[in-house]
């Protein structure tokens, strides 16, 4: 078998393969996980919050895209930094998007659990947590094909479900319930409510977190220059539209505080307009189940193909990069990741930090590393363009340089604004990232193997 075939991912995604990984990474974010910043900012400041996050958003993407058509390569954000800032710079980039994927999926299963426990009260949502990573994990490892259409399979049943939701819980909207104590608890913008809206960054951004790991898939897509836009441009469109529908409409169904700090905002809310026994409360827990397993297996999707990247670029231990013989996936990254997740979901006490929930937890150190590499990718952008104008970009970024410089300028406000509201999971972050670069870019520098035409 040649070098080629062993280092390198198939191709069989079409545009309609990458816009369900697109939307399907994200989905699980308008079913739970942002609810909790109604709980810091109440329902109209965290619609402010939520309209400057989307906003970014729409701008990174629509630059970040550059990135991806330009070098689809499975490392992503980690290839584009390492093209323009070396190995520091690659590292920098490829262990924060590590992070940001690495701890989503805990947060996802346990979402997933609780879903479960409203038909089966006496499931433990942890053991449902492992028995979903043992599924999708063995359904990653079967074959990228097979995963990418159950990925289209479950995104479409999931954005459906979300249409019915929305459509069955109007006819209850009230915007006086919406509206009431909508600053934080007060009726009126105040300073305390200001900061609030700063501090529930994390919980918008958990709207669209994760939508960049269509840029994993890249090297295994199909005309990867046409298809990604197609993808993304059209996923971002489809996930903002869900995001509003389905949080102002959750937040005008009754008493919102109610449904700050759940696990399942939407089956409560959905309650309200039909009550215990109906049947489309019954048929949102059990298809809204497909919104998290869309995002869970994507998302082990995406963290599968960094370990892979990095690992193949020198910057993990080389096994870690080694594709199944017959299914011609990254299997040993899957198993490596699903470990990593299942020990974080039972150790509770090491991840709930500062007196948040665990999935609240989780949910912030995957925004720190999402916006690490938000940063590091605009900011290669930049690089690129001025060190290799000549660089093939079939889809250049509109706006230049304006709509990238706002990504990047939102993307730090947000970060320095989460440093200072979640400072013990910023020191556990910062430190989690100091050791992995300093040591994955010794080991690079040891490896002889590494083939230039890979790394670069």
């Amino acid at each position: 078998m040649s070098q080629g075939s062993e280092t390198h991912l198939k191709k069989s995604l079409n545009a309609f393969h990458l816009w369900g990984i697109a939307v399907g990474l994200v989905i699980s974010g308008e079913y739970f996980g942002w609810s909790y910043g109604w709980a810091t900012a109440g329902t109209l400041g965290f619609l402010v919050t939520t309209t400057v996050v989307a906003a970014m958003y729409v701008a990174f993407i629509f630059s970040f895209t550059e990135l991806t058509t330009a070098i689809p390569q499975a490392g992503g954000p980690f290839a584009y930094a390492n093209r323009a800032f070396g190995p520091v710079g690659g590292a920098i980039a490829g262990f924060a998007t590590l992070i940001e994927f690495i701890f989503a999926p805990p947060a996802i299963a346990l979402a997933i659990g609780s879903y479960l426990a409203v038909q089966y009260p006496s499931l433990n949502p942890k053991t449902a947590a492992l028995g979903a990573y043992a599924i999708f994990a063995t359904l990653n490892i079967v074959g990228v094909g097979i995963a990418a259409t159950f990925e289209l399979f479950v995104t479409i049943l999931a954005v459906g479900e979300l249409l019915v939701f929305m459509n069955v819980v109007a006819p209850v909207f009230s915007m006086d319930h919406f509206a009431a104590g909508g600053w934080a608890g007060s009726d009126t913008l105040t300073l305390a409510s200001l900061g609030g809206i700063f501090a529930a960054i994390p919980f918008a951004i958990w709207f669209f977190l994760a939508i960049e790991g269509v840029a994993m898939a890249a090297e295994e897509a199909k005309e990867p220059r046409r298809t990604i836009p197609i993808a993304y441009i059209t996923g971002i469109l489809t996930l903002t539209a869900l995001a509003f529908g389905v949080m102002i409409l959750a937040g005008g169904s009754g008493d919102w505080k109610s449904l700050a700090n759940l696990n399942d905002p939407l089956p409560q809310a959905m309650k309200r307009a039909v009550g215990n026994s109906s049947g489309w409360l019954h048929m949102l827990v059990w298809l809204g189940l497909f919104g998290l397993v869309a995002s869970f297996h994507g998302i082990i999707m995406g963290y599968a193909r960094q370990i892979f990247a990095l690992a193949r670029a020198g910057f993990l231990p080389g096994a870690l990069g080694r594709l199944h013989p017959r299914f011609r996936t990254p299997h040993i990254a899957t198993l490596v990741g699903a470990v990593i997740g299942v020990v974080t979901i039972y150790s509770d006490n090491l991840v709930s930090i500062a007196g948040q929930s665990l999935t609240a937890s989780v949910v912030t150190l995957s925004v720190f590393g999402a916006l690490t590499m938000y940063v590091m990718s605009m900011l290669s952008l930049f690089r690129l363009r001025k060190t290799e104008p000549g660089l093939a970009r079939p889809y250049r970024a509109p706006g230049y340089p304006l709509v990238p410089g706002f990504a990047l300028a939102m993307a730090s406000v947000a970060g320095v604004a989460m440093i200072y509201y979640n400072l013990q999971i910023a020191g556990l972050f910062i430190v989690t990232m100091m050791v992995a670069v300093t040591l994955s870019v010794r080991l690079r520098a040891g490896r002889k193997d590494i083939a230039t035409a890979v790394v670069a």
